[in-house]
């Protein structure tokens, strides 16, 4: 009759039904010694259970305060002093000359200049393209060799 009584407790136990003075019966039968063998396997869960109810924290709680706002207002003088040392360096930056601009008073150097600039590019614009035709020659010989 009891072993009837504790299997109908641990179904309702493991449905989330029981009550606490049922528990704590469930508790007590798996404490004993006399307890069925196809329910042994429940045995150290109750047992954690019941020795997990009786541990106690000792470990000691420090009670000083953490002082968070100092080091944020720390932080928000830092942050202003570097504002103010980026806008005075920006305000006092001297501003390019017309010589590092790159402009000529005389059109034919600028001519000249420009005509530099622009065969340096072309040079590098061939390097480019001459690339592209060996990948366009890749491609050729792949397809051959695997016919898609």
């Amino acid at each position: 009759m009891e072993l009837q009584r504790i299997e109908k407790l641990l179904d309702k136990y493991f449905d989330a039904e029981t009550s606490t003075a049922e528990e704590r019966e469930l508790k007590l039968y798996f404490s004993s010694a006399d307890v069925a063998p196809h329910l042994e396997q429940y045995r150290p869960m109750f047992g954690y259970f019941a020795e997990a109810g009786t541990q106690q924290f000792d470990k000691a709680i420090p009670l000083k305060p953490v002082k968070k706002k100092l080091s944020v207002a720390w932080i928000s003088v830092a942050a202003s002093v570097v504002l103010m040392f980026g806008m005075f360096t920006y305000m006092n930056m001297e501003q390019p000359s017309q010589e590092e601009l790159g402009t000529y008073e005389d059109p034919e150097v600028a001519f000249q200049e420009t005509q530099k600039a622009l065969n340096m590019l072309s040079k590098n614009v061939n390097v480019g393209v001459t690339s592209v035709n060996y990948i366009g020659e890749y491609e050729k010989s792949r397809k051959t060799i695997f016919k898609e």
